[in-house]
């Protein structure tokens, strides 16, 4: 019987993008930087860049701007990025949506999910024309929220 590879589970919305197609666009290697807005009014730089690349993953290094000496480096698998947008069907509404960011102007499929009917909305926008990560996600924070929005991705 096949499968249908976006989907990760009994109750879960399928994926943006499966796992091979997040190892497809991200190749030999990329580097997103992101801006970060904070609760608390700060606003930071950090950077994802992804090396060592292989069919099973790669190796995530990751930093803010303003400490690039303090990298938290990690393996992760383009399964485990997949798994990052596995969201519950029934606490989930799907739409789509055209945001403005530095990228452009970007067509976008847009989660708004929540771990349960009273619980906190969280907000994921997926760009189809690049696959990985959601290009700006907004969660709610105790204080307010945390926003980070993509400004680039550089292949390696």
């Amino acid at each position: 019987m096949p499968t249908d590879a976006h989907v990760l589970g009994p109750g879960l919305l399928p994926t943006p993008f499966t796992a091979d197609e997040i190892r497809e666009a991200t190749g030999a290697g990329k580097t997103i930087r992101l801006f970060v807005e904070s609760p608390d009014g700060s606003q930071h730089e950090r950077f994802n860049r992804f090396e060592l690349t292989d069919a099973e993953g790669a190796t995530l290094r990751a930093w803010f701007a303003e400490n690039p000496a303090d990298v938290v480096t990690s393996r992760v698998t383009w399964t485990d990025l997949q798994h990052h947008a596995a969201f519950p069907a029934d606490h989930t509404t799907v739409t789509t949506e055209a945001i403005d960011i530095p990228l452009g102007r970007v067509e976008c499929t847009r989660y708004d999910t929540s771990d349960g009917p009273d619980a906190p909305v969280e907000t994921y926008w997926f760009s189809p024309a690049h696959p990985g990560m959601p290009v700006r996600y907004e969660v709610p924070l105790d204080g307010g929220g945390l926003r980070t929005t993509v400004m680039s991705i550089e292949p390696a």
